[in-house]
């Protein structure tokens, strides 16, 4: 532990018996050292026979070099006596022996400023997360919930952690807010603002904040399957009560899940998008978001998780919108929705054409009508994966930088396009621009720029080349002119010019890249880790000539406190 918190633990005073060991707590919290590699440890937490917590967990053999303390908090058992059991038994003493108590919460002591951490894209503290859940804007802040595993860097223990933002860019860290409990892990869900207090859940003068999530029951130490249930807060999300009736919904069928809820305005009532089953969606609704009955279902070819249904404009216009039908790879339908059901109008449609966007939710309530979104940059080829990407960070994972959606009429149909949201803006730092530049074999704009953190978009008139690239650090996005594909990764996109012209720009952090394309048309979203020495850029063309309309570069800083790069 740090040299401060390690002068204000408590050495843990341990009584045992056979199958069990016993803390007296005399401290706010108990901190407990995760391992960088160890054996995982099921452990229970008890105060008397009442479960206060119970987790997985990689345990370190000593105290000596862990790659983060996790702090469990236990105010509300100062006092008192907490059992430790584990199954099977065993790891209880290890468990005892190995933490310690304080009256602040662990940090890391390099908080932000470690090598690998993104700096302008969201990331836990410390610890595993995935999809953002609970999106909503209330009182000025944008409340983003995630799916989090305080006790490791693999996923697992899934709990909510919980961050504001007054502008999309800078957050602060709440930490964990919904723990698993006997009803089961906590799964993904959405967030309301109940403003004509409908839930009845109201106390004091500001509307309450209600959640929804996914009880995962097989994760429970009562076997059970997976269920809906709320919780609601009266102080803008700065602490919440789980419902006493959970769950508000029962088992539907097989591992149905991540309820997305929405008030919709024509019918006065709260509707839900719940997936049931791999094709099939099921639209649910309420007066007063405890009791729910189904509406209809939604067959959804391949349609796999967190699912959302939300309304657009066509063009710009509010008299002309269409709903937008989504799934957990960002695949999707548009389409009319009357209140009741759901009637496509196009196939399934692909937003993502990357490898590392999935999980994404937009914001409910969002200022101004805008359909603002962020999703999980997810990186889920095993361990090994995430340790290419973050290698020894006390994180893993991160979240996209916020999007906005918007839908567009094209010679395809109307169709879904994102575009980095607008409050990028707050991180500008120096610039440089170009414009009417022949590009040529050989030549290169870029050459001496170097960067870490960076905006960069190009406008450029294709006069028959046969490719163009944009070199990030080593890495190269290809534009082919011959079939129109835009590659990166191994991944490619049919990316059509408009009047032989194509506009293209990457949004680029220390361990992502994120590439719009045709005015957001198309979209990829890649981590990657390059070679921390290669900061080098380039725009280059062969086999032919591109006229450079416009070229911006557009250095970044990073978002967190006392960062640096």
């Amino acid at each position: 532990m740090t040299k401060g918190l390690a002068a204000a633990a408590l050495a843990a005073v341990v009584c045992h018996t056979a199958m069990a060991a016993e803390i007296p707590i005399e401290k706010s919290y108990l901190h407990i050292p995760v391992a960088r590699k160890a054996d995982m440890r099921t452990v229970h937490l008890l105060d008397g026979d009442k479960v206060v917590q119970y987790f997985r967990i990689p345990l370190p053999k000593d105290k000596s070099d862990p790659l983060y303390w996790t702090s469990i908090d236990v105010g509300s058992l100062k006092g008192r006596k907490l059992t430790i059991k584990a199954l099977p038994p065993g790891p209880e003493l290890d468990v005892a022996r190995l933490c310690e108590q304080s009256d602040s919460v662990w940090r890391p002591p390099n908080l932000y400023r470690e090598q690998y951490r993104p700096q302008f894209h969201f990331t836990a503290q410390t610890g595993w997360i995935n999809d953002p859940n609970g999106l909503v804007y209330f009182d000025g802040e944008y409340h983003l919930f995630y799916q989090h595993n305080p006790y490791g860097p693999a996923s697992a223990n899934k709990s909510w952690g919980h961050a504001v933002s007054r502008d999309l860019v800078h957050w602060t860290d709440f930490g964990d807010v919904l723990l698993p409990d006997k009803l089961g892990a906590i799964y993904s869900g959405s967030a309301v603002v109940d403003r004509q207090n409908t839930s009845g859940f109201q106390k004091g003068s500001l509307p309450p904040m209600v959640v929804f999530y996914t009880s995962a029951g097989d994760h429970s130490y009562e076997k059970r399957p997976f269920t809906q249930s709320l919780a609601y807060s009266n102080d803008r999300g700065r602490t919440w009560t789980k419902y006493e009736k959970n769950p508000v919904i029962e088992h539907l069928e097989d591992r149905n899940r991540d309820p997305k809820v929405f008030w919709h305005e024509p019918s006065s009532r709260w509707v839900m998008a719940l997936y049931l089953t791999r094709g099939k969606m099921a639209l649910m609704a309420s007066a007063n978001l405890r009791e729910w009955y189904k509406l209809s279902d939604v067959d959804f070819p391949d349609g796999h998780e967190c699912p959302e249904l939300f309304a657009l404009p066509v063009d710009g216009d509010r008299r002309n919108t269409r709903w937008v039908m989504w799934e957990g790879g960002g695949r999707h339908m548009i389409g009319r929705f009357d209140g009741q059901k759901f009637t496509p109008e196009t196939a399934v449609l692909p937003s993502e054409w990357g490898k590392n966007c999935y999980a994404g939710q937009t914001w409910n309530d969002a200022p101004d009508g805008r359909r603002l979104f962020i999703g999980w940059m997810a990186v889920t080829d095993g361990v090994r994966g995430s340790e290419a990407i973050y290698p020894n960070m006390p994180f893993n994972q991160q979240m996209s930088f916020p999007r906005e959606f918007s839908l567009r009429t094209t010679p395809e149909g109307i169709r879904l396009f994102a575009h980095p949201a607008r409050e990028i803006a707050k991180l500008y730092s120096k610039q440089r621009q170009w414009s009417d530049v022949t590009l040529t074999a050989g030549s290169n704009p870029l050459s001496g720029i170097q960067g870490e953190l960076y905006d960069i978009a190009t406008d450029l008139e294709l006069t028959g080349a046969k490719s163009v690239k944009l070199d990030i650090r080593g890495t190269p996005i290809v534009y082919h002119t011959e079939d129109g594909t835009l590659s990166c990764f191994g991944k490619s996109a049919p990316v059509a010019t408009v009047d032989g012209r194509l506009d293209l720009r990457a949004l680029v952090d220390r361990t992502s890249i994120e590439i719009f394309a045709a005015s957001g048309r198309y979209v990829m979203s890649f981590c990657f880790r390059p070679d921390k020495d290669n900061r080098r850029l380039g725009l280059t063309v062969e086999g032919g000539t591109v006229k450079i309309k416009s070229l911006t570069f557009r250095e970044l800083k990073p978002c967190w406190p006392d960062s640096v790069h």
